[in-house]
């Protein structure tokens, strides 16, 4: 599929536009700044363009009023057929943030259950009890995600909420030409909802990807031929800053072997789950890290191991921002794209990876693996990868069976010797392809 060979960008809609908090009602062509960026999402190598919630909402975007319109803030429906248009001829694809586990108290459906209560044809649509109250006096209880109440639950069972959400994806394919969708919290969703999801976008456009969030547990359990494509690999997001920052390659490659390792029990072999080093709900990697050092070469890993690596608006060029701080610091507007030694890293990584079918499709082995180091092998097809890491302050004479010869490094170009020994310098990532 497409997006196993592609490199994704991750923008916070709202914030990335400036869009105000809460929805003001006013009406701004904020959306359209997406257009200015292309040229930096082209020399970064970006393929393909993750948007967090673009639809009408309370506050944040995922608290959804209206899944068929564009939120206010941003613009109009026309104003984001304009940036699809822009960004498929600039050949990046898009991928939108589906939140269908639920809605906001702004949805039509709920706004018109809190008028007419028992009357309302709509009351079915979402877990709900007459006899109780809530917190805004309602005058009945309802369920919400995870005990928020600004995000009120749909009842996926309900056949109409399903050809409602169902139908809205199919407008939002035939009239925009979207290529995929981001499935909020998809551990949450009715999995029968996401088959007949799944199905359904299948039918209306060859080769929809369908990406869920998973935040733990096994990812087997939504990614599979009936459900998604992938889904958010938080383990090894985890085990990059953790074993970058307590120097312990063995917590990431450890992780890397039990999902895509040579063994028979490898959990996910064959499926490309979606890598990333931050997005908008976690801090950013340049903020999490102890030694800045390590940026460059933690990128290195992310673009070596297996899986789609996703970079999230910023994080490219070092941006910083503190989960403890709130999710606005982790979301800020941008006046316009910067580029340093680490864009220039990240850039480089990509065109290697999308130049490479071994780092796209290749199997996982360890040939070397100590605290500071690892060096990996990644082969599909006979294309053989190998990727050296040292995250230490001095050089490092790796010792493995290479098959002695000369190699290239898919980053910089340079031709590397080794004939059983390879010298890889400070805080450094080969990506060796032998010739």
């Amino acid at each position: 599929m497409w997006a196993s060979e592609s490199v994704f960008y991750q923008i916070y809609t709202l914030g990335f536009c400036g869009a105000p908090f809460d929805n003001d009602g006013v009406f701004q062509h904020r959306i359209l700044k997406v257009k200015d960026w292309i040229p930096h999402l082209k020399r970064l190598g970006v393929d393909t363009l993750l948007f967090n919630p673009v639809f009408e909402s309370d506050t944040h975007g995922y608290n959804t009023r209206d899944y068929r319109k564009i939120d206010t803030r941003l613009g109009s429906n026309e104003d984001f057929k304009e940036v699809c248009r822009a960004l498929h001829e600039a050949g990046i694809k898009i991928v939108l943030d589906g939140v269908f586990n639920h809605c906001g108290r702004g949805f039509f459906g709920f706004e018109d259950v809190r008028q007419k209560k028992w009357d309302s044809p709509y009351k079915d649509w979402f877990y709900i009890n007459f006899d109780g109250n809530d917190a805004w006096n309602d005058g009945f209880w309802y369920e919400g995600w995870e005990g928020n109440y600004d995000l009120v639950k749909f009842n996926l069972k309900n056949p109409a909420v399903a050809d409602y959400l169902i139908d809205s994806v199919s407008m939002w394919i035939s009239e925009f030409g979207i290529d995929g969708l981001r499935l909020d919290v998809a551990y949450c969703l009715d999995p029968d909802f996401i088959k007949r999801l799944k199905w359904e976008t299948s039918q209306k456009k060859e080769g929809f990807f369908l990406l869920g969030e998973m935040i733990h547990g096994d990812y087997n359990r939504i990614v599979n031929d009936e459900m998604c494509h992938s889904a958010t690999n938080y383990e090894c997001y985890k085990g990059l800053y953790s074993a970058f920052n307590s120097y312990n390659l063995f917590e990431i490659v450890h992780s890397l072997l039990r999902q895509f390792g040579p063994e028979n029990w490898t959990l996910y072999k064959g499926k490309h789950l979606l890598s990333f080093a931050d997005n908008h709900d976690v801090t950013r990697i340049a903020s999490i890290l102890n030694n800045p050092a390590h940026l460059k070469p933690l990128y290195g890993m992310l673009f070596g191991m297996p899986g789609i690596p996703c970079v999230y608006y910023g994080s490219e060029w070092g941006a910083r921002g503190n989960k403890s701080d709130g999710d606005p610091a982790l979301r800020p507007c941008f006046e316009n794209p910067e580029w340093n030694d680490v864009t220039d890293f990240v850039s480089a990584a990509a065109k290697a990876r999308k130049e490479s079918k071994a780092l796209a499709y290749g199997d996982f082995r360890s040939l070397v693996l100590t605290n500071r180091q690892c060096v990996f092998e990644r082969n599909c097809d006979g294309e053989r990868v190998m990727v050296a890491v040292n995250i230490d302050e001095n050089n490092y004479r790796a010792h493995f069976d290479a098959r002695a010869g000369r190699a290239v490094d898919l980053i910089s170009g340079a031709e590397i010797d080794f004939g059983g020994d390879l010298e890889i310098p400070p805080y450094t990532v080969y990506f060796l392809k032998p010739f």
